[in-house]
Formats: C-alpha cells, structure tokens, sequence
C-alpha cells in the first residue's frame, strides 16, 4: 500500500470528523436553544475551530493553508493608488455616471415625445 493511498484514506476520515464535529454544533445549537446566546456562539466557534484544524491537517486543507500564504505575500506586492488618485479616479467616475445619466434622460424624453406625437 503506498503513502498516497493511505493518506487519501486517513483524509476521508479526517472530513468525515470535521463533518461530525459541524453537525455536532448544529445540533448542539439547537438542543441548548435554551441557553445564553453567548455560550451558544463560544461553542460553536471552539466547535468551528477544532473543524478547522482537523480540515488543515488533509491535503485539500494543507493546499488551501499554502494559497492563503502565497495570497498574503502576493497583496503586499501589490502598489496601492494614493489617495489623489483614488479621489481623480472616484471624479471621473461620477462625472461619467452623471453623462450618461444625462444622456439616458434625454433620449427617453425624446422617444415618450415621439411616441405621444405619434399615438395623437
């Protein structure tokens, strides 16, 4: 039996735990209903959390964990516009908004008195 299939294997258990301890919370949820809300919310996010880190141990979770780091590097890559740019570009969007708006507005006079000249 190779490595790959008895890691396939054991991730299959691993999401059937993470499903259980999901519908453990959602039960659980709804059985203590009569409980403070912020006990509820606690449980299940300490539920959500041990999901979580079950879900990070399968290979799906360990190739989402390395796209998330590789994401946090590449946005601090990223050059952000200043805020003159911002503030010109958010100008020249509302002036063209505006234009079109304008536009919009004209033809569809125009074509209700077109079609009120017509129907008279």
């Amino acid at each position: 039996m190779s490595e790959e299939t008895t890691a396939n294997r054991f991730d299959t258990v691993k999401w059937v735990v993470v499903i259980a301890l999901i519908a453990v919370a959602v039960v659980g949820n709804s059985y203590y209903s009569d409980q403070s809300l912020l006990y509820r919310v606690l449980g299940i996010l300490a539920i959500a959390a041990v999901a979580g880190m079950v879900a990070l141990q399968t290979a799906k979770g360990v190739a989402f964990w390395a796209l998330v780091k590789g994401s946090r590097t590449e946005i601090r890559k990223v050059v952000w516009p200043t805020r003159q740019e911002t503030v010109q570009t958010t100008m020249i969007v509302v002036a063209f908004v505006l234009l079109v708006a304008l536009l919009l507005w004209g033809l569809d006079a125009f074509l209700s008195w077109l079609v009120s000249r017509a129907i008279a």
